[in-house]
């Protein structure tokens, strides 16, 4: 989960009625581009050649917007980076159901014997949606705008054993580019799976630290992958076209003609929506709509393990939580167990630390390490100096102040469910937890610096396959877009400065290991389980995969055959 910037406008194709928004810089800048964009998709429609097989409008529905848009600088959400992977944009390289790196925008790549170095060859017949080809002079943009701090790239670890500047990346020719490190490490690849190209000629001139918030993102993307942009409705939806131009050795444009994201931020309207075909796809449903899904004959429960872990994070720069004798009192007083059943009917895993399920650093025998246990949590909040001194349940320290702490989440019917259960199992030892509810805009500007305005919180974290969490809990990152807990350890910090070093799979387990005992002794987060994912698709829509890598990575694949077409 990231940090979303306010949107700019509704951005339609004629940018009509954007009002103030769209003047000056800002229609300077979108109008132009967003014309080439419809010149150069209009040339490529006229020759077609499609049979029936393509066309249709495939819905989709959630509750949240994709924050920054297609603003691959900006900080995403996992929706918003599925987009720019998967649709908008397109990165380096993709994985395939066995999680093993394959082309996309490369070709192929090289890797030097020292392996300090990668080579990777690009696809020459790949066009931005207006035109322009894509070329390595991209990719080298995107390297040294995602390295530049100014831009406020939210992943710096990705490319933390790069060499800097201009130094780390080389356009050997106009498709060919070569990226070098300090040293070997782990997962060198997986950065270009998630990390979307960007394109240069329009966004070079723009200062880094503005990128962020240039109306790119939201009013005017302008694409090179499967699907263009066509227009944004700030908190009601996006819609994206199929685009002619995709190379055919990538497939070719995708099988349906339009499709469209819908934001609906109430559940049970949005399970409605499922239910009478006014979206096909609602995903991540709630745990709780999955019976009425699973009855409905027309529509297909989605399930699968994924790569999030759901947690309660807590701020050691607070006083009252400075002490990790509390933080794991707060964790083994919790029903972690009773939660995940209660709330998801057991489709999900108990989780001690940021692993997720699907990682290969998991190690399930550490499942049993924090067993619920309110005696002993009793026992860790006494040794931390707060007992109920006045006997009305609530512990105070010796000053007289209660165990109260405020526990923020936005709205979200699981995370409120979760909050008020957790009130309820923690006031048995004595904390007196308060859910407090914030729309999500409030609540990341509680939780995100400068302000951390928060005693707990909240959260579902969507891992990445390159596993790091030097952002989370490194000494380095403290005041870093995702150093929520304040974190500083210095054994942590050795764990994390090493773990990327390591490309042996047996030795880099143990170390895993290893840290996971630490990261449970520090317990930054009360970790609370990894959730399956579940979502309902209409039957109408064919070839919908859905699996770790993501709920859109096939979206191309997607098809509705004629006589299940709507009228538009």
């Amino acid at each position: 989960m990231r940090f979303p910037i306010p949107f700019l406008c509704l951005a339609m194709v004629t940018l009509a009625g954007c009002g103030e928004a769209m003047q000056g810089e800002y229609a300077d800048f979108c109008e132009p581009a967003l014309a080439r964009v419809e010149s150069f998709m209009a040339s490529s429609s006229e020759e077609t050649g499609w049979d029936d097989g393509y066309g249709g409008t495939a819905v989709l529905g959630t509750i949240a917007e994709i924050d920054v848009g297609m603003n691959g600088f900006g900080a995403a959400q996992a929706a918003t980076s599925q987009h720019q992977m998967f649709l908008n944009l397109m990165t380096l390289i993709q994985y395939d159901a066995d999680l093993q790196p394959i082309p996309y925008l490369a070709t192929s790549w090289e890797v030097s014997e020292d392996e300090t170095e990668v080579t990777f060859h690009l696809r020459d017949d790949v066009y931005w949606h207006d035109g322009e080809l894509t070329t390595a002079y991209d990719v080298e943009f995107t390297f040294l705008r995602a390295t530049d701090p100014a831009s406020g790239f939210p992943n710096p670890s990705f490319f933390q054993y790069a060499l800097p500047g201009t130094t780390g990346v080389q356009v050997v020719d106009s498709f060919t580019v070569r990226f070098s490190y300090d040293r070997p490490h782990a997962d060198f690849l997986d950065p270009w799976r998630t990390v979307a190209i960007m394109p240069r000629h329009l966004l070079e001139e723009v200062p880094p630290a503005d990128l962020a918030r240039h109306p790119f993102g939201t009013v005017c993307p302008v694409g090179n992958g499967p699907f263009r942009f066509v227009s944004h409705d700030p908190g009601s939806q996006w819609i994206f076209e199929a685009n002619p131009a995709f190379p055919e050795g990538l497939g070719g444009r995708p099988f349906l003609d339009r499709y469209v994201y819908r934001i609906i931020p109430e559940a049970s309207t949005l399970l409605a929506e499922l239910l009478t075909g006014g979206v096909d796809v609602y995903v991540s449903i709630l745990p709780n709509f999955a019976d009425r899904v699973s009855e409905d004959p027309s529509l297909e429960l989605v399930t699968f393990p994924y790569r999030v872990v759901f947690f309660a994070g807590w701020n050691q720069r607070v006083e009252k939580l400075s002490d990790p004798r509390v933080r794991r009192a707060l964790t083994i007083g919790t029903n972690r167990s009773q939660i995940l059943e209660g709330l998801r009917g057991g489709e999900g895993v108990v989780v001690n630390t940021g692993v997720p399920v699907t990682h290969w650093a998991f190690d399930p025998s550490l499942g049993d390490s924090l067993p619920h246990n309110p005696d002993r949590a009793s026992a860790l909040l006494s040794e931390a100096g707060w007992e109920d001194r006045d006997g009305d349940g609530i512990r105070e320290d010796v000053e007289g102040t209660p165990l109260t702490i405020q526990l923020l989440f936005n709205t979200n019917q699981e995370r409120q469910e979760v909050a008020e259960i957790m009130q309820a199992q923690l006031r048995e030892v004595g904390v007196d937890l308060r859910p407090m509810e914030l729309e999500i805009s409030a609540f990341f500007g509680r939780i995100f610096p400068p302000e951390r305005d928060f005693e707990g919180f909240l959260l579902s974290w969507e891992a990445e396959f390159r596993l790091d969490e030097r952002d989370l809990f490194h000494s380095a990152s403290v005041d870093g877009s995702y150093g929520f807990s304040g974190t500083q350890d210095a054994t942590l910090d050795r764990y994390l400065d090493t773990l990327q070093l390591v490309t042996d799979r047996t030795e880099a387990s143990r170390l895993w290991r290893e840290y996971q005992l630490r990261l449970m002794a520090v317990q930054p987060f009360t970790f609370l389980y990894s959730p399956y994912r579940q979502s309902g698709v209409n039957k109408r829509l064919r070839g919908v995969e859905m699996d770790v890598r993501g709920d859109w990575q096939n979206l191309r694949e997607w098809r509705i055959e004629p006589e299940d077409r709507r009228v538009p």
